[in-house]
């Protein structure tokens, strides 16, 4: 009975790390047709910690932090939530969901990379590999007449490419900073300060805010849906995965979530999918596959969206 028990709720958590991750690409881009970016992404990661601290206080698991871990929890917040995520909110304003997504799988040659760079860490020879077709497979991606000459879209990818600097950098940071030890609290923290600063940027900005009042249905369901199962259910989901599985099979959410995002972009929004996108995204993804050594993985799989 728990044998089974435990294979349901595996099959359960993938589903969750593969459809939900790969759909955060679809809702941010119908929210953001109506809100403001900073905006969305400020209600979203403000209400997503809240929800997380009270289920913490209900589950009664502490939230007492010391002053360097709530410092570090901010700064991580910012490099993968308030810019991370609010400029890649923002740029889906002038990209299509699924070549966000294709972008971003790239993530972790970036963070190979930077390794390589700041820790003088040596690149092996398959991820040499990887790096290469992951380099060719983003050229690809980028050099389309299609995409590049619409307006905004170049500006769009190259903040897309910030972001991922952004990540990649905070994923470095958390593997060596002093952070809360457990993870669902540490995420709330970040989320919380993440959302804060969002909301300052929104300000900053002189975005013109949408009351819930005003919300078109679509985006209310949009939003219901990040906050509760994209922010919450995949990653809780995700953390138990690890848990569970060996870490490899939790990395090919890499692979899958571009393609679930392709496809529903391209099913509810009409996204246009062109025969070079889907050979880009062969030789992106392979790429990555080659990269994905388990110490890789272990630095970069510190954020999700």
């Amino acid at each position: 009975m728990g044998t089974s028990r435990n294979t349901t709720l595996i099959i359960l958590a993938f589903f969750s790390i593969y459809v939900i991750w790969g759909s955060t690409y679809l809702l941010n881009k119908i929210a953001v047709a109506q809100l403001p970016p900073f905006m969305l992404a400020s209600v979203r990661f403000i209400t997503a910690g809240i929800l997380i601290f009270i289920i913490s206080k209900i589950m009664r698991i502490s939230l007492k932090i010391s002053s360097r871990q709530l410092l570090n929890t901010i700064f991580a917040g910012f490099l993968f939530l308030t810019f991370g995520n609010g400029v890649v909110v923002w740029a889906l304003k002038y990209v299509d969901s699924g070549f966000a997504a294709l972008e971003i799988s790239a993530q972790p040659l970036i963070v190979l990379i930077l390794m390589r760079i700041l820790q003088g860490k040596k690149i092996q020879p398959m991820s040499v590999i990887g790096v290469v077709l992951g380099v060719i497979g983003i050229y690809l991606l980028v050099s389309q007449n299609e995409i590049v000459s619409k307006e905004g879209s170049i500006i769009g990818m190259v903040m897309i490419l910030c972001c991922l600097l952004s990540w990649a950098y905070g994923s470095l940071f958390v593997g060596k900073a002093e952070l809360p030890k457990n993870y669902f609290v540490n995420t709330g923290y970040q989320m919380l300060t993440g959302g804060i600063m969002l909301l300052l940027a929104s300000l900053i900005f002189q975005e013109q805010w949408v009351m819930p009042a005003e919300w078109e249905n679509s985006v209310v369901i949009s939003m219901v849906l990040l906050i509760l199962l994209g922010s919450i259910v995949a990653f809780t989901s995700f953390n138990y995965l690890l848990k569970t599985v060996s870490p490899e099979k939790v990395a090919t959410s890499t692979y899958v979530n571009p393609i679930v995002a392709l496809v529903l972009g391209w099913y509810f929004l009409n996204e246009h999918i062109t025969a070079q996108s889907i050979v880009a995204a062969a030789v992106l993804l392979t790429g990555v596959y080659f990269i994905n050594t388990k110490k890789t993985l272990e630095i970069f799989s510190r954020f999700k969206r």
